[in-house]
């Protein structure tokens, strides 16, 4: 990186992780979205409706780069509270929010930009949260797994222009869940609840960009709280697409996939 860093934050542990390894970060919050600065931490706080106000504080911190990281949802915004700044970018925001959270996500990378700030990927910042080709946690799976992988991945390739999720489970040829906005997590809750009769073996999860997303801002992650939900929905396992997937706290994914007789496998 050539200039100071900011950290976008939202929901989640992603952007704590960041802060600890580029200690001189700004690290930015938004009013309605969870996120905490770790202590020490150089934070500003910030709203959607006045970017013009967050565009100047940051330039006056010196940043040259920023990065997202978190969860982060749909703002209600108050036309009562724009800036001069967001009452020019309102109707370009507007439009490509009624186009999808990929539209959405590029459209608002593109103002930073235009701004002059580079906008960069977490797996940019900490190369070591995505799992390489090959990369196993737990037992191998077994032929069968691999084919219900094959088919889940398939499926999440066809729904990628639809701009759907990024995450289905498919257990003996039978799609059994697909993620939307409600998330992975809600997903796997869904399919945990699916009845013993419709299983004919325990099924396999995939995770996986869709085609053509922007990695910069929109890589999907991976966590314990997954990996325990997967093993509470009797799951064999997870697959997600190598160098394509932030995967947290590494050691307890190793630890969780022993205690639930999960794999999970990076290809």
């Amino acid at each position: 990186m050539t200039g100071r860093l900011a950290i976008l934050a939202g929901e989640g542990e992603l952007p704590r992780l960041l802060q600890a390894a580029v200690p001189d970060a700004v690290f930015v919050t938004f009013a309605g979205i969870d996120a905490m600065p770790p202590p020490g931490a150089r934070h500003l706080t910030a709203g959607f409706e006045r970017l013009g106000e967050l565009f100047a504080a940051l330039h006056r911190e010196g940043v040259s780069e920023l990065v997202f990281a978190g969860a982060m949802r749909r703002p209600v915004l108050d036309p009562a509270r724009f800036d001069a700044t967001m009452h020019a970018l309102a109707p370009r925001l507007m439009q490509a929010m009624g186009q999808g959270d990929d539209a959405l996500l590029r459209t608002v990378a593109g103002v930073f930009e235009e701004q002059s700030f580079a906008v960069r990927g977490a797996h940019e910042v900490l190369p070591e949260l995505v799992l390489k080709e090959g990369t196993l946690f737990g037992s191998p799976p077994g032929t069968g797994d691999l084919r219900d992988a094959e088919r889940a991945g398939a499926v999440l390739r066809a729904l990628s222009p639809l701009d759907v999720g990024q995450a289905a489970v498919v257990a003996g040829g039978q799609v059994m869940g697909i993620e939307t906005v409600q998330g992975t997590d809600a997903m796997l809750r869904f399919v945990g609840q699916t009845p013993a009769a419709l299983w004919h073996k325990r099924g396999v999860m995939v995770k996986q960009p869709k085609q053509g997303q922007d990695l910069r801002f929109d890589m999907p992650v991976i966590g314990p709280a997954t990996l325990r939900h997967a093993g509470a929905a009797g799951l064999a396992g997870v697959v997600v697409a190598a160098g394509q997937v932030l995967a947290l706290d590494q050691p307890a994914l190793r630890r969780i996939c022993k205690e639930c007789g999960l794999f999970l496998l990076a290809r």
